[in-house]
């Protein structure tokens, strides 16, 4: 099986957790596309590399894969052998308390973000700056559910099971059937 875990922030709708316990209960690789975009110093990797290494990463898990993350441009890709987008549609309040709440933490543990970046959250970065993913957050979280509800309806995308979740006992629930089930998810439906 081949997912690919959207959400309506970037960062704090739990995308990468759901996408963590979807690949240990399906036994199949977690691809992130943040550690394939980002570089050192918040630099991003240029779209024609960008695009080379998620093909790279896709084709490296021929028999299923995981993949955590939104970046519209790549949709094509990502898409194009997807048997399912699960879509983490929570309220507004809830991902902005997650992300300030990750921010924070990731401020305070000064982790590294993705190895060999030496990126690291800092305090300005996140409450100083534009390019701030609580001001990214703030800023998208209503263009990004307009944009995922119109690929629920999408002609070019039925052949597709969009599964949207809005809460996270929801996403408990997807987890504890997928792993008693395994792919089969049943009858489409959103």
């Amino acid at each position: 099986m081949k997912i690919n875990v959207v959400g309506s922030s970037g960062s704090g709708s739990g995308k990468s957790t759901l996408s963590h316990q979807l690949s240990h209960v399906l036994g199949i690789p977690h691809i992130q596309l943040d550690p394939l975009f980002w570089r050192a110093d918040w630099q991003g990797t240029p779209d024609d590399e960008f695009f080379a290494k998620l093909e790279a990463a896709l084709s490296a898990a021929p028999d299923g894969w995981v993949l955590d993350g939104n970046f519209n441009r790549t949709r094509d890709i990502k898409w194009r052998d997807v048997d399912m987008i699960i879509w983490l549609d929570y309220g507004f309040w809830r991902v902005f308390r997650q992300s300030l709440c990750r921010a924070i933490s990731r401020i305070a543990s000064r982790k590294e973000l993705w190895p060999g970046t030496g990126n690291h959250e800092s305090f300005r970065k996140t409450f100083m700056s534009r390019d701030s993913i609580l001001w990214w957050m703030l800023t998208n979280w209503r263009s990004n559910q307009r944009r995922y509800f119109a690929d629920l309806i999408d002609a070019r995308y039925r052949h597709i099971r969009i599964v949207r979740l809005t809460h996270p006992r929801e996403a408990d629930v997807l987890v504890k059937h997928l792993a008693q089930n395994g792919t089969d998810v049943g009858t489409p439906a959103t």
